[in-house]
């Protein structure tokens, strides 16, 4: 991690190579539960793979951050901290966990794509790691969220 830039560095970065961006940084997240679940879904952001993401909105409100919106910027880490993506929010649909579209699963990226292995992964996700106490039910509110690709890190270590 010797030349891996600080969320400071990346951002200047960011605003040299993207035109227009707020002087002010915006959050810095990883994906994920674990180290290597970050780095495997930023992975597929950087292969152009994952245009999508959804989260629990009862844990959104369980910790008080805010939830996504349109026009909204993030930095994302991998899984050792070292900012390597700049994505925007593109569009936000929450639904219900039973009405997520095939399409959304399907631009999430992950395993075949199917809304099958969706529901599999999303399900075992929120039971396991939900910062919420309900945890999973089939009819918990979810954050759809569309991402676009602004900037990738020039230095990945």
């Amino acid at each position: 991690m010797d030349n891996a830039p600080t969320v400071e560095e990346f951002w200047r970065e960011c605003r040299a190579a993207v035109p227009g961006l707020p002087d002010e940084a915006p959050e810095a997240w990883a994906f994920g539960a674990t180290p290597a679940h970050a780095d495997g879904l930023l992975d597929l952001v950087l292969a152009g793979t994952k245009t999508a993401t959804a989260s629990s909105l009862w844990d959104y409100e369980h910790t008080g951050e805010a939830v996504p919106e349109v026009g909204g910027l993030n930095i994302i880490l991998d899984g050792r901290g070292v900012p390597r993506a700049l994505l925007e929010t593109t569009a936000i649909e929450i639904v219900p966990f039973d009405e997520v579209s095939e399409s959304h699963a399907f631009a999430e990226g992950e395993g075949d794509r199917s809304l099958t292995y969706w529901r599999e992964v999303h399900e075992r996700y929120w039971r396991e790691h939900s910062e919420n106490p309900r945890g999973f039910e089939p009819r918990m509110p979810v954050v759809c969220e569309q991402l676009r690709l602004l900037h990738r890190g020039e230095r990945a270590s």
